[in-house]
């Protein structure tokens, strides 16, 4: 990823007339490194930006189609990088009881039986599908434990 996704970005930030500061860069950066969708604290923590700049940058990057946000079952909304922008395809496990949202990939061919099937959906209704996301609502592991203890 490297340089050209910071050009990538940079590119974006510029058509929405935005620039690409040094913290947005860094949330940029943040992203890049974590495993899962962020929520705001966590990229806060993450960062090591003053909340108020983080959150404010945020948007910014979700304005300008930088970040996605990924809502969960919690009132916490959860940051990720555009997956255009990453060559990652990916789908959301959330769990209803504590809300972390953990990244999963599947096979090709299971992702062209899912690609399919939405297509024969959005024909049907006269939509047509620009993309997909597909999450899965449940129990995390370690809530699934906790209660059967």
């Amino acid at each position: 990823m490297g340089e050209d996704l910071h050009r990538a970005v940079a590119d974006r930030l510029d058509l929405d007339g935005q620039r690409y500061t040094s913290g947005r860069r860094t949330l940029v950066e943040t992203l890049v490194g974590a495993t899962r969708p962020l929520t705001a604290a966590e990229v806060v923590t993450e960062s090591d930006l003053s909340q108020s700049s983080a959150y404010r940058n945020l948007s910014v990057l979700e304005g300008a189609g930088v970040v996605h946000r990924v809502s969960g079952t919690d009132e916490f909304a959860r940051f990720e990088l555009a997956e255009d922008l990453t060559d990652h395809h990916h789908h959301h496990l959330i769990c209803e009881s504590c809300g972390v949202v953990r990244d999963f990939t599947v096979p090709d061919a299971l992702e062209e039986s899912v690609d399919a099937l939405a297509s024969q959906v959005a024909r049907s209704a006269g939509f047509e599908v620009r993309d997909h996301r597909l999450d899965l609502f449940g129990h995390c592991a370690d809530c699934r434990s906790a209660t059967q203890v």
